[in-house]
């Protein structure tokens, strides 16, 4: 005769092999014979504690409420079930996924033992159905030891959602305070949010701490990195962490190809293009672009061509609507406009707006009236509400002495236009620069917004043309910038002076509000 124990053990294994299939509602049913069969342990055994999971994972992949509910009812009547944290984060798990976040909560604060693995849970909830000051929070009020699992999801989500970078790499160090290690998963979700900042000691820290605990090697790491120094504008970073990926993917070579081609060293990118197929390293998609980005900004509009050809035909690569429009930047670029638009013409997939707007931008360039018709036109029936396509007509017409047609063009959409020529004057050379360094975090904004009015403000809405250094508590220097607006594509000049904390042009109110807001430093720890 079989052992209850072990052929429970089997079933259970059969059953995780119906979840991990996608055979939800085989698992179910498979999961409610489990329940009634003679010749297993009762429900209360201990060792069903794994079976229980795994039916409320196929009832949350088929968002089926009642589902949940009578496994949660089924749970509760066997008691001790409730006690294994598996089962009760999968209750959790499940009831915010079939039913509400406000439901998995109130079951939460039902459960009679909540451990990390259970908040962790909650947290996740929060995360996924997008609710990321919920989800802080529920961090914030844990009363057990938080894991790296609660701080991940919490550090992706607020990178991910692009609104306070910041707070991520706050987050990061938070968890030192407390003991808590981050792992790779921590500093995958992290870098891009310091690559969005253009912090370049948030980046830095990072790689510190994964050269320190052995992660740097890793080849996910190791791309994530190398984008978010190029982003950061370090070749010399990029390239060091490239040097010591040792495995070298698709990935790895796309990303140190991209950030020699967003500085514009073609060259050099198209070099590295040519080691990775040394390396026979097969290039993708997004390899694809970063090479004809390169071509663009080294005006080599042949080379694009034959680098289409080959990642076409030879490696396969399917071109996609991005990359067409890349090829008509290219080409635009290189005043070849009527070959930029035999481009479009013939391309096999949808135009997009993409591929019209860089035609348009050549042809303002190079002051092409008869094809910046055609490009304004077609965009004009693409996204008929951006106003800036009336706009960049107009300045072609008036560039070229039409004044006639520029005020014809314009009087098709007055308010858009109005209201284009307003956002221009506004934010023609606005910038933002950050500077994570020993004084602390420096932002520069050039917004054109009102004073501000005692309430706290977002980074991205300092007072016009100012720079204040978020300093950590206590320190009561403060330096500001003064940035002059200069013409489109010419570098701001800007004059930085140290000054006290009397001398500043912002109030001591306003001092303390932004640095109890955005705490700041360089906290490098291991």
């Amino acid at each position: 005769m079989v052992c209850p124990n072990r052929r429970l053990a089997t079933l259970t294994k059969q059953l995780t092999g119906h979840v991990n299939a996608g055979r939800h509602r085989d698992a179910l049913a498979f999961f409610a014979r489990m329940a009634t069969d003679p010749a297993l342990p009762p429900l209360t055994d201990p060792s069903f504690a794994y079976a229980f999971p795994l039916a409320l994972k196929s009832s949350a992949a088929l968002r089926r409420p009642s589902a949940a509910a009578s496994l949660h009812a089924l749970a509760h009547k066997c008691g001790g079930v409730l006690q294994s944290p598996f089962v009760a984060s999968a209750l959790v798990a499940s009831y915010g996924a079939c039913a509400s976040p406000e439901a998995a909560r109130s079951l939460f604060d039902e459960l009679p033992c909540r451990n990390a693995v259970v908040w962790s849970a909650m947290i996740s909830v929060y995360v996924r159905s997008g609710d990321v000051a919920a989800a802080a929070l529920a961090l914030g009020d844990m009363d057990v030891a938080p894991t790296a699992s609660c701080f991940n999801s919490v550090i992706a989500a607020v990178a991910e959602s692009g609104e306070h970078p910041g707070q991520a790499i706050e987050l990061y160090r938070c968890m030192a305070g407390m003991g808590v290690k981050p792992s790779l998963i921590t500093l995958l979700a992290l870098v891009p949010a310091c690559a969005v900042m253009g912090a370049l000691g948030s980046v830095r820290e990072v790689h510190g701490f994964a050269v320190r605990h052995g992660m740097s090697t890793s080849c996910h790491l190791g791309s994530s990195l190398i984008e978010a120094y190029g982003r950061c504008g370090s070749l010399v970073g990029a390239q060091r962490v490239f040097d010591l990926v040792e495995e070298r993917d698709v990935v790895v070579w796309s990303s140190v190809v991209s950030a020699y081609a967003f500085h514009g060293h073609g060259d050099v990118a198209m070099s590295l293009f040519g080691r990775m197929e040394l390396d026979n390293v097969r290039p993708d998609g997004i390899m694809f672009l970063g090479v004809l980005k390169a071509c663009g900004h080294a005006g080599r509009a042949d080379d694009a061509l034959n680098y289409f050809d080959v990642l076409t035909k030879m490696y396969g690569v399917e071109a996609s609507g991005d990359h067409y429009s890349c090829l008509v930047d290219v080409l635009g670029r290189a005043g070849r406009l009527q070959q930029a638009y035999d481009v479009i013409r013939t391309m096999p997939v949808r135009v997009t707006a993409k591929a019209w707007g860089a035609l348009l931008a050549a042809c303002r360039k190079y002051g092409d009236v008869g094809l910046a018709e055609i490009a304004a036109r077609a965009l004009f029936e693409i996204e008929p509400e951006n106003a800036g396509n009336f706009v960049s007509l107009a300045n072609i017409y008036s560039g070229l002495g039409m004044h006639v047609e520029a005020e014809r063009a314009e009087r098709k959409y007055p308010e858009a236009t109005a209201d284009a020529h307003e956002q221009a004057r506004r934010f023609r050379a606005s910038s933002v620069h950050v500077h994570d360094g020993s004084d602390g975090t420096f932002l520069t904004a050039d917004t054109g917004v009102p004073p501000w009015d005692g309430a706290p403000t977002p980074r991205h809405l300092l007072p016009q043309r100012h720079l204040l250094v978020l300093l950590p508590l206590g320190q009561a220097p403060v330096a500001v910038v003064s940035a002059s607006r200069h013409a489109p594509g010419r570098p701001a000049h800007r004059h930085h002076h140290r000054i006290g904390a009397k001398q500043g042009s912002f109030s001591a109110q306003e001092r303390e509000s932004s640095k109890r807001v955005w705490p700041a430093g360089d906290h490098a720890w291991g």
